[in-house]
């Protein structure tokens, strides 16, 4: 086997391996009200402050941590419910 063609195959296996373990990530959701004080992952959602590690109480609803799909309720928590579009509130809001 030349050189250019062992290069070619260790180039595509590091290719297939990259893409194998980025599709292999587990999916995550924000799970609100588990959190315990100092132990938030990211910003308040009520503007409190901006950064991880900073919830002053054990579990408040609004700091959350990420957790695997489908866990967050079993573990207590809630999963924010992504706003609606404006156009399907004004519609909403006609009826």
């Amino acid at each position: 086997m030349s050189n250019k063609a062992m290069i070619a195959v260790a180039l595509a296996g590091l290719m297939v391996g990259g893409v194998a373990t980025a599709t292999d990530a587990p999916k995550t959701e924000k799970c609100f009200g588990i959190a315990k004080a100092g132990q938030n992952d990211c910003a308040s959602k009520a503007a409190g402050h901006s950064c991880a590690g900073q919830a002053k109480k054990d579990m408040d609803a609004n700091e959350w941590k990420k957790v695997p799909v489908g866990s967050c309720e079993k573990m207590g928590g809630k999963v924010e419910v992504k706003a609606a579009p404006a156009a399907a509130k004004a519609e909403a809001s006609k009826s």
